[in-house]
């Protein structure tokens, strides 16, 4: 057993068994879909975010440097700061209207809902 690296095994700590194989961790990078295929969903949101007003895109799906990347464009064309993580990207204040425009000008489907 050349490659005993314990990190690599998952769910299990000793097989008596000779021909066990590891569980081993495989991500595989996720794909970005091409933006009109994306069906992007922008909402403003208050909760938990101590009475402030953000606006949050959501049903982004591809890896996160294409999330990262249009987030900026986002932030940049709104004047705002924000972040880009786990799936939807949140822009502070509320530019419901103008986010939605600019996705539809960079070529996504966006909705903007209640």
């Amino acid at each position: 057993m050349k490659d005993n690296d314990w990190k690599k095994r998952l769910n299990i700590v000793y097989s008596t068994n000779p021909d066990f194989k590891y569980e081993e961790e495989s991500e595989e990078p996720q794909t970005t879909l091409p933006p009109e295929k994306q069906k992007l969903r922008v909402k403003t949101d208050r909760r938990n975010r101590a009475g402030k007003t953000v606006t949050l895109v959501t049903g982004f799906t591809g890896n996160d440097n294409d999330l990262t990347e249009l987030g900026k464009k986002l932030k940049t064309r709104c004047g705002t700061g924000g972040s880009a993580k786990d799936g939807e990207i949140i822009i502070q204040g509320d530019f419901k209207e103008r986010v939605a425009a600019i996705l539809k000008e960079l070529g996504y489907t966006a909705t903007k809902t209640v």
